[in-house]
Order: structure tokens, then sequence, then C-alpha cells
């Protein structure tokens, strides 16, 4: 239960599922309703797809470039970390949403399911990230596997909700609202992606011991 719970609260985190359901309403304010159910719908579906890829084959793609764990690790914390950052002040960049450029080009897009939406709102830099670490955590523990794969699924059922309700959500909290959401959950993030830098350095015997909750 605890190993499923720091599971949901780094996924949860990464993904953002009302961060997301924010801009989703802002970068599809010209559809109507019922297109913009099919793009949620179709947007949450594609962004599973490569989160699943990358949870199943991610680590054998590392295995691949020759990128051990304890390194992708450090790399994968110090991106989280700057995920958090932009978390905790509210803004947005490459990592955590849309640069200038691409808010641009979706805002010209009939369909922006595919992108920016599925990738890289739903399945971005910081929440691949986290899926490779997650199953490499449990790499050979079955069970362990599939809490994460399980937990990811639920994730998505609830970023699909907000997407759903994305207007009634920025409706009740308002911008300032979710901001304060946003950097509550940075917080966390930052605390986490912490963890994730010492554990790279001490598996690769920088640090003398160290590990992941």
């Amino acid at each position: 239960m605890d190993h499923a719970i720091y599971v949901f609260a780094t996924l949860f985190v990464t993904i953002g599922p009302i961060d997301v359901a924010s801009l989703f309403i802002a970068i599809s304010f010209n559809a109507d309703a019922a297109s913009r159910r099919q793009m949620a719908v179709r947007g949450t579906a594609v962004g599973a797809g490569v989160l699943l890829i990358f949870a199943l084959a991610g680590e054998a793609l590392l295995d691949a470039l020759g990128i051990t764990m304890p390194a992708f690790r450090f790399a994968g914390g110090i991106l989280l970390l700057l995920l958090a950052i932009d978390m905790v002040f509210a803004r947005h960049s490459g990592i955590s949403g849309l640069t200038s450029i691409e808010g641009e080009e979706a805002s010209s897009k009939q369909d922006i399911s595919i992108f920016p939406l599925a990738v890289p709102l739903i399945a971005g830099p910081g929440a691949i990230a986290s899926v490779i670490l997650l199953m490499g955590e449990v790499q050979g523990e079955l069970t362990g596997q599939l809490t994460v794969l399980l937990v990811l699924v639920v994730v998505l059922l609830l970023t699909l909700a907000a997407l759903l309700l994305a207007g009634r959500i920025v409706g009740l909290f308002g911008i300032t609202g979710v901001n304060v959401i946003t950097r509550v959950l940075g917080i966390v993030l930052a605390a986490l992606a912490a963890q994730y830098i010492l554990d790279g350095l001490a598996r690769s015997g920088v640090l003398g011991t160290g590990g992941a909750p």
C-alpha cells in the first residue's frame, strides 16, 4: 500500500491532471463541447499509449543506449527538479507546458488531441522520466510492476475526468486556485526529485548509502 501511494503521488504530480485541464480549456476555447470531449478522450488515449510504451520498454531503451539506471535517476531527478521549480513559480516552460511558439501553433489548430494535449501536456518529459524510474525501481518484481501500471491507468483516468470537467474545475478554483494547488504539488515534487538525485549519486558510488522509498 505504501508503494502504491508513493507511485500515485509521483505520477499525479508529474502528469498534473488539474494543471493539464486548465491548459486544455485555454487552448480549446474555440471548440464546441462535443469536439472538446472527443479531443479529451483521444488525447488521453494517445498519451496513455506513449507512457505505457516507455513504462514497458524504457529500461531496454536505456540499456541499448548504454545508459545505467543510476545515471538516469540522477538526470531524471534534475529534470523533475526543473519541473518542480516551474510548478512552484506557476510558470510554463517546455518541461511543464508549452513554449510560446508551441502555444501559438496549438491555438491555430482545430484538433489539439495529439499535439499538444497527448504530447507534451499528458506524456511530457517529467511523466516519461517518472514512469521509467518507477518501473526501474521494481525491476524483476511482477507485483511492483503491475502496481505501477495500474496506478498509471488510475492517474490517466483522473486526467481524463479532469479534462471532461475542465470548465467546471477552472470555474470552481479559478486560475489563482489552480496555481496554489500547482505550487503545493511542486514542493512535493521537488522533494521527490532531490531523492532521485541523491539515490542516483549513491547507487553510482559517488555517495555512501541511499535508497528510494
